[in-house]
């Protein structure tokens, strides 16, 4: 299939554009964030946990993720990051979402990050078919065997259905956004507001957890 680029980076931009609606069931708390009507579990209770919905398909993915990364290497020791790549619904996306799951398995998700937005949005590399992406990772070092038994396993199937899932519980529309420890949605801002309002609500929900020992 042909990868016509210029109607996915419009779809990606569509999205993008649709977050600025917010969160249809959260409560309003300002320009800034939303509280989600329903707190959603985190996999670490006792620690203070980001969320990024994002795609590799996404430009906008591409142009925050050299300030996020940046940023959470700042992070103290009780915040954890975790990002979560969405699908919504369209076959590219979820295998792009398969190929970030699938470098977990082989330990080369950080070291090959910033080269996947590289390839996709500056390369023009069809990163989005299972032939050309093995055929990719495996010309950067990573094992072809363990990456394509991965890619193809039940587990990282599982792990784009519950990405998709955590996707509609946030009430997710457009990438990237950012969630904090299960109860806040940061709105769509530049980039930088997007990480300094994180870092305020990280704080509150330290207080918070705080509060309830």
């Amino acid at each position: 299939m042909e990868f016509d680029r210029r109607r996915f980076v419009s779809a990606a931009l569509a999205l993008g554009a649709a977050a600025a609606a917010g969160p249809v069931a959260a409560q309003s708390a300002g320009r800034e964030f939303a509280v989600l009507n329903q707190a959603q579990p985190t996999d670490e209770p006792g620690k203070v946990e980001v969320l990024e919905f994002f795609s590799y398909g996404c430009p906008h993915c591409a142009d925050f993720n050299p300030l996020l990364t940046l940023w959470a290497a700042k992070l103290p020791a009780d915040v954890v990051l975790r990002k979560v790549p969405v699908s919504f619904g369209r076959a590219a996306w979820g295998n792009a979402a398969k190929l970030f799951y699938a470098l977990e398995v082989t330990g080369d998700v950080k070291r090959l990050e910033a080269d996947v937005f590289k390839a996709i949005h500056q390369e023009r590399t069809n990163l989005f078919d299972e032939k050309t992406i093995t055929a990719w990772v495996t010309a950067r070092g990573v094992d072809g065997k363990k990456f394509t038994e991965a890619f193809g396993s039940f587990g990282v199937q599982s792990k784009l259905r519950r990405g998709d899932q955590l996707a509609h519980a946030y009430k997710i529309e457009g990438v990237p956004a950012l969630a904090v420890d299960g109860k806040f949605l940061i709105a769509t801002l530049p980039f930088d507001q997007q990480l300094a309002v994180a870092d305020k609500l990280i704080a509150r929900a330290r207080s918070e957890k705080a509060g309830k020992k």
